[in-house]
């Protein structure tokens, strides 16, 4: 009986793609004999395991500390209604044996850290880079640059993506090539406050993915490019060619100062300290007096007393669902124009409520203000009250009526 160098099941398995020219027995088997790791198993993650698992890597590693959450399943196709609540490198592990039984699957259920990086990296060819945060990105370009690993990098938010390979090559630019200072935490916003369509993501994975496969079959052109995606452009794709990496780069320049030891840079802070916690900073009874809670809110709406109630979310957001006692009034329109939104009768109070109790504050300063400048608004008054809600609709779902959605 004749050896193959396949088991006899994967010659069907795999046969679409081995019969492709350039692909062939040989492509296959250096997917067979290759490792990748993906960390994060969210909205990225899942598709680029999805195809990877699916193309017959031999081994693949999953690094992901989260839990699944029903918010996740919009767009993170390898969970289900059964793992929430399951780490999600185990969820993702389990769908992915039910694919491909043959995969050897390594998953970590710890975050990825400076101390553990290079120690959990290290054991596989191609790293993915499939996070939604800076400071991981910067650690994961920096370890891939230190390991001489290429890293297939993704980021999507609301109805755009991006896609580069970093560290590819002799000169292939890494991440701080690119991006050398990191953005405000207030500026980096994830899918919770910026939204995201899914299949936004299952483009950008599935490409991530594509990317993995052509640079262990020797298919990719290893020129160094910034692949552009955004779903209500025409056309949806634009490239961007890089130039080699930087010759300065603290990261991969011959001539830059050496970032140093990975485990000694504290990523959070170079990345400006760590991003909001927006639904905690929502909860904050900074001033007492300028806020009020939602039961205290509630008890004010039901004793028919005359109110003046504001609802700043954006539009689409108040369509989604909202009180039917607010009025709606985009936090820019106030925070423009505050005179004109004030009520007749300078006694009526004022209560101001957004999705988590972050604009609404910063729409009763503005409303705030014109009391400080009297002089200058003839509608101001010194005794008006203004506040906002604390902890918003967010608050108000949890505490007083637990039919009304959140989002």
């Amino acid at each position: 009986m004749a050896e193959t160098p396949l088991a006899l099941n994967d010659y069907r398995r795999y046969g679409r793609q081995m019969i492709l020219d350039g692909f062939g027995l040989p492509g296959q088997l250096k997917l067979c004999n290759a490792s990748v790791v993906v960390v994060g198993a969210g909205g990225l993650g899942c598709p680029a395991l999805q195809y990877l698992g699916s193309s017959g890597i031999g081994r693949i590693g999953i690094i992901d500390h989260d839990r699944v959450e029903l918010s996740n399943l919009q767009r993170q196709i390898l969970h289900n209604e059964e793992t929430v609540g399951m780490p999600k490198a185990q969820s993702a592990a389990i769908a992915l044996k039910r694919i491909n039984s043959n995969i050897k699957i390594d998953s970590f259920t710890e975050a990825l850290t400076p101390e553990n990086a290079l120690s959990l990296l290290e054991p596989f060819d191609v790293i993915l880079d499939c996070t939604d945060n800076a400071p991981t990105r910067y650690l994961l370009s920096d370890t891939a640059v230190t390991l001489h690993k290429p890293l297939v990098s993704g980021a999507a938010q609301k109805f755009e993506g991006q896609l580069c390979v970093y560290n590819l090559g002799e000169n292939g630019p890494c991440y701080r090539c690119l991006f050398p200072k990191p953005p405000a935490p207030e500026n980096a916003g994830s899918c919770e406050e910026t939204g995201i369509l899914g299949a936004v993501t299952g483009i950008i994975g599935n490409l991530q993915a594509l990317e993995t496969i052509k640079i262990l079959t020797g298919l990719h052109d290893y020129k160094p490019t910034l692949l552009l995606f955004s779903a209500l452009s025409v056309p949806q794709f634009r490239s961007i060619k890089l130039r080699s990496r930087k010759p300065t780069c603290p990261a991969c320049g011959q001539q830059g100062k050496m970032i140093g030891s990975i485990s000694d840079i504290d990523y959070v802070q170079f990345c400006g300290g760590a991003t909001p916690d927006w639904e905690t900073l929502g909860l904050v009874e900074t001033h007492p007096g300028h806020r009020i809670r939602v039961k205290d809110l509630k008890n004010s709406i039901d004793s028919d007393s005359i109110l003046h109630l504001i609802d700043v979310r954006p539009k689409t957001e108040f369509e989604i669902c909202h009180l039917p006692q607010f009025t709606h009034v985009p936090l820019n329109d106030i925070v423009a124009n505050p005179s004109s939104f004030l009520p007749t009768h300078p006694d009526t109070p004022i209560y101001i409520i957004c999705r988590l109790g972050n604009d609404s504050q910063i729409a009763a300063e503005a409303l705030r203000g014109l009391e400080n400048n009297a002089h200058k608004d003839h509608n101001a008054h010194k005794d008006r009250i203004v506040k906002d809600v604390v902890g918003g609709l967010r608050a108000w779902s949890k505490e007083v009526d637990p039919h009304f959605p959140i989002y």
